[in-house]
């Protein structure tokens, strides 16, 4: 080769070299190539995690039944969730106090959903409930969540407790104080909800509890029942939660059981009205329901998904015996259904959220209830760690 021509050659590799660490983001003397840690992937989206602490003593149907018809109302407004532009995960946990049919030596508290972003496994454990008798042990329960869930998160995590009930926070072995003070060190933020008057949780308590974390004292009528409001675009939502429920394919040992459970959890809505169904239809296709545990068209979205780990065996009978290659065909064809399903819904919801604001009166006025006392110290201590709620 000349000299001018290798000139040439090597001048032409070096820019291209230039090019490639340029785009890479390659500096000199960058220590990724040494520390392994440095190539480790982004890491996973914030998250909020919720543990819901409901008084089943036998005053409180009321509170139990606010719990069920307002659930996916929760869900809806925090389906708008963002953190650094990403969405976050949401877990939610259930316990119920105060109940005589609960153990004694276990405080009459009982977990009954752990940490968990299946909500249809929530919604069934809610709708299990059942009130009975009462021994109401707030700090109790507080410590018994704080000892039980799963909490090891970033600091930069939303994490609360929403304990609601009617009877003195001061009640039981355990001091609340010192139960709430733990809390707030762990980065646990306490929200207390006195059923009742106002004034009369400030005096037994609740309130204190709530201000050891820095979290929201509020107070509800547990008998008030949730109004809800009849629009054009129901039927057209409640249309599309049937074809939406035909794109899930479950999978695993669990997987039929699952997508069973999918179909009742809708009918235990429409129980309470039809129009908590279609707000269920909502959820249903907002990015705060996921079910990758049981459903391949979610699973799939998962970084480590690989179709020849799942058994055929537990398939639906009209896929079991594609081979690898038809069955990600099939579930990418069930994902654009669902996608196109799920716009639509959104579409309509606009429409359906307007109607609601335009009707709204005094009688359908919901504020002084579980939701909205939960809402309103979701989206305060969600804006202090950075989260967009709106």
């Amino acid at each position: 080769m000349k000299a001018n021509q290798k000139s040439q050659f090597i001048g032409i590799n070096l820019f291209l070299m230039i090019l490639f660490f340029l785009g890479t983001g390659f500096k000199i003397g960058d220590q990724s190539t040494q520390n392994p840690e440095a190539l480790s992937p982004d890491p996973k989206a914030k998250s909020i995690k919720i543990g819901l602490l409901l008084d089943t003593s036998n005053s409180m149907d009321g509170l139990i039944d606010q719990a069920k018809s307002q659930l996916w109302n929760i869900v809806n407004e925090l389906s708008a969730a963002k953190c650094d532009g990403e969405t976050p995960e949401l877990e939610i946990a259930l316990y119920e106090y105060g109940n005589d049919g609960l153990t004694a030596k276990e405080g009459y508290i009982r977990l009954v959903t752990p940490l968990t972003s299946d909500l249809d496994q929530l919604s069934k454990d809610l709708f299990s409930l059942r009130t009975n008798g009462g021994s109401e042990f707030c700090g109790y329960a507080i410590k018994t969540a704080l000892n039980q869930l799963d909490w090891e998160t970033s600091d930069e995590d939303l994490k609360l407790i929403f304990i609601a009930g009617n009877e003195p926070f001061t009640q039981g072995p355990v001091n609340y104080r010192e139960t709430c003070l733990k809390a707030y060190r762990q980065g646990i933020t306490i929200n207390t909800i006195f059923c009742g008057n106002y004034n009369e949780g400030i005096r037994t308590s609740w309130k204190d509890g709530a201000d050891l974390t820095d979290g929201h004292y509020m107070s509800i009528d547990q008998n008030c029942k949730t109004v809800y409001v009849s629009t054009p675009y129901d039927d057209q939502i409640d249309q599309l939660n049937s074809s939406l429920n035909d794109t899930y394919i479950y999978y695993g040992k669990k997987g039929a059981s699952k997508k069973a459970n999918q179909l009742v959890q809708d009918e235990n809505a429409k129980s309470i009205s039809y129009e908590n169904k279609v707000s269920r239809t909502i959820s249903k296709s907002s990015n705060m329901y996921k079910n990758t545990s049981w459903d391949l068209v979610d699973a799939s979205e998962e970084e480590d998904f690989d179709i020849s780990e799942i058994e055929s065996e537990y398939l639906p009978n009209e896929i079991q015996s594609l081979d690898n290659r038809e069955k990600l065909v099939y579930i990418e064809t069930q994902k654009q259904k669902r996608i196109e399903i799920q716009k639509k819904v959104a579409e309509l919801n606009v429409k359906r959220t307007e109607y609601i604001q335009e009707q709204n009166t005094a009688s359908t006025n919901n504020n002084n209830m579980l939701d909205n006392a939960m809402m309103t110290a979701i989206k305060s201590q969600a804006k202090a760690k950075s989260f967009q709620l709106d």
